[in-house]
């Protein structure tokens, strides 16, 4: 797909971290971006930014949802582009007992259903969204939009407390090929990333040593991955046409360990 001012894109989760950089790395190509997040002060500044919108979309929600895409596209038509960053995690172990008291607790259900809500099922609320919108608009040479996900390595490689996280993302992974093949005759694409360990705002209010472990725990380079480089590898799955039904680990060849 040709990146141009003639194309408008959705970025959920694009106030920060890995949306900001792909809102960024669109609107750089003359793309008509949509902000969408919940984040109220730094949705609308990164709005302003990059010349995009700011829609409030809470991927919880229905309702939310279609209002954010019924103002994103009155603004700026149709998207032929949608980019999942939304999401979040949480660790805690299957069953523990605490340090402190030696009572024995287990993961709350709620817990382990809030994440898979957050991350899967909001992930899927936002396909059907932008997929349906998809099939109403003519091909341009060949295709009427592509759709990038974001899983994480702990699909493959969950650690000890990831659980809900590992399931979650597990799942995005396990919906691509099938979601990819669902839009296939409407000429819609759909890939996911898997990234490894990211400087995300997530990641710099860790401990100074928490994080020099990590940048250690990467073979090469041994470091956390910049979001312009998530953005990089979102884009080049959006210009190149063959790039369909796929999940790729971005993650400078780690392979996490137990905890």
């Amino acid at each position: 797909m040709k990146l141009d001012s003639s194309v408008a894109a959705v970025v959920t989760g694009a106030a920060s971290g890995l949306g900001a950089a792909t809102a960024r790395a669109l609107a750089a190509q003359g793309v008509k971006v949509a902000v969408f997040d919940i984040q109220e002060e730094a949705g609308p500044r990164m709005a302003e930014e990059i010349g995009g919108i700011f829609c409030r979309a809470d991927v919880l929600s229905d309702d939310s949802l279609d209002a954010a895409f019924e103002k994103a596209r009155a603004a700026h038509g149709q998207e032929r582009i949608l980019v999942n960053c939304a999401g979040s995690g949480n660790s805690i172990k299957t069953a523990y007992r605490d340090k402190a008291t030696g009572e024995i607790k287990q993961f709350p259900s709620a817990a382990f259903a809030f994440i898979l809500q957050l991350n899967t099922v909001g992930t899927f609320r936002c396909i059907t969204r932008a997929a349906a919108g998809m099939l109403a608009i003519d091909p341009v040479e060949g295709e009427r939009g592509v759709i990038i996900n974001t899983a994480s390595v702990a699909a493959q490689d969950g650690q000890m407390g990831q659980a809900a996280y590992s399931a979650s993302k597990g799942a995005i992974v396990g919906m691509t090929l099938p979601i990819a093949r669902d839009l296939a005759r409407d000429l819609i694409r759909v890939n996911s990333i898997l990234p490894g360990v990211f400087d995300t705002p997530l990641l710099r209010g860790v401990p100074e040593n928490v994080r020099t472990a990590l940048e250690a725990s990467v073979p090469n380079p041994s470091r956390l991955g910049n979001p312009d480089e998530y953005a990089s590898l979102a884009l080049e799955m959006i210009r190149n046409g063959y790039f369909n039904g796929e999940c790729v680990r971005l993650d400078g060849a780690i392979r996490m360990g137990m905890r």
